[in-house]
């Protein structure tokens, strides 16, 4: 009995620890298998509301050796992806350093008619179909951390990668690793990724349940959770210290959705999770969603991989106002 408690004590420490020392965009934390874009061509109703995803991967001040960007399944045109008709997408992975690549004002506004490419091009390429890409990892690197713009309050240096659909009509289905070998995903230990606009590819497990991690700053009093194109897949709930999943509005087809909620103090300068509940009555494949969320001002907060400070914990204590 005693040595069961111990393994059971250890298992406990590990998951406490494992996120912290992976550093996969979508991250285990967050039970999400896959992002995704689709080709510059597709209808948006297939559930990409812009063909554009912008990722930001956070490198501590400790790593001082070189980084890599590695994609899973970067070509369009495999098991992962998402056909229409047949296969003829190309979609651009491209990565910025620099002392532009992110900015308060750019990054947050989500403007994409214009900045949204700005730092210094360390990397391009574009997948079409390519069968040796196929469940396979390509490398974008090394990159040196100091090529990286350096945000003291993100907690060190950042790397923008950008995955565009160029042309075609298909869905891209791909995921990211950092780290720290061009040939394995050996983790950037204290790195992180985080996004101001999540597009992702839903499960067809009904048994899953995936969140993502927003995180609400001091400045924040209401946050608007907005989301594309959901296909009544079920339900969203909100969690915080102060939330106890509470239901958010769900989008339909080709359609945006929106709802605000207020923020209480103990809720600043800590995460919120946003959990999606799939439907389990009727099984929707291949749900592809986006969500954004929005402080008072209209800036949109982050969404880290590995949540700020964990993951929320309601606390009863703590009633909304």
């Amino acid at each position: 009995m005693v040595f069961n408690k111990y393994i059971l004590l250890l298992l406990f420490i590990l998951k406490a620890i494992i996120p912290v020392f992976s550093q996969p965009a979508p991250a285990a934390v967050e039970n999400i298998n896959y992002l995704m874009t689709f080709g510059g061509n597709a209808l948006t109703s297939w559930g990409d509301d812009d063909f554009c995803q912008i990722f930001y991967c956070i490198i501590p001040p400790s790593q001082t050796g070189p980084v890599y960007i590695r994609v899973y399944d970067p070509d369009t045109g495999g098991d992962l992806d998402e056909v229409k008709g047949e296969f003829n997408t190309i979609v651009n992975f491209s990565i910025y350093g620099g002392k532009d690549c992110w900015s308060d004002t750019t990054a947050q506004v989500l403007n994409k008619t214009e900045n949204f490419k700005n730092g210094y091009l360390l990397a391009s390429k574009s997948f079409g179909i390519d069968p040796k890409y196929d469940k396979k990892w390509y490398t974008f690197g090394p990159f040196n951390p100091s090529e990286g713009k350096n945000v003291g309050k993100l907690g060190g240096r950042l790397l923008k990668i950008i995955a565009q659909g160029i042309s075609g009509d298909d869905g891209n289905i791909y995921k990211y690793f950092l780290s720290t070998s061009p040939v394995e995903n050996i983790a950037v230990e204290g790195g992180n990724w985080f996004t101001y606009k999540y597009h992702f590819r839903f499960s067809d497990d009904q048994k899953q349940v995936c969140q993502i991690y927003p995180f609400v700053d001091d400045k924040t009093i209401s946050i608007q959770v907005s989301n594309f194109d959901w296909d009544n897949d079920g339900i969203i709930r909100i969690f915080s210290v102060a939330k106890n999943g509470i239901l958010c509005n769900v989008s339909g087809e080709d359609d945006w959705v929106k709802r605000e909620f207020p923020i209480v103090a103990e809720e600043k300068n800590s995460t919120i999770e946003i959990q999606f509940i799939k439907n389990q009555t009727l099984l929707v494949r291949n749900n592809n969603v986006v969500v954004i969320v929005r402080n008072q001002y209209g800036v949109s907060l982050p969404f880290y991989v590995i949540p700020i400070g964990g993951v929320p914990v309601y606390s009863p204590k703590i009633r909304m106002k």
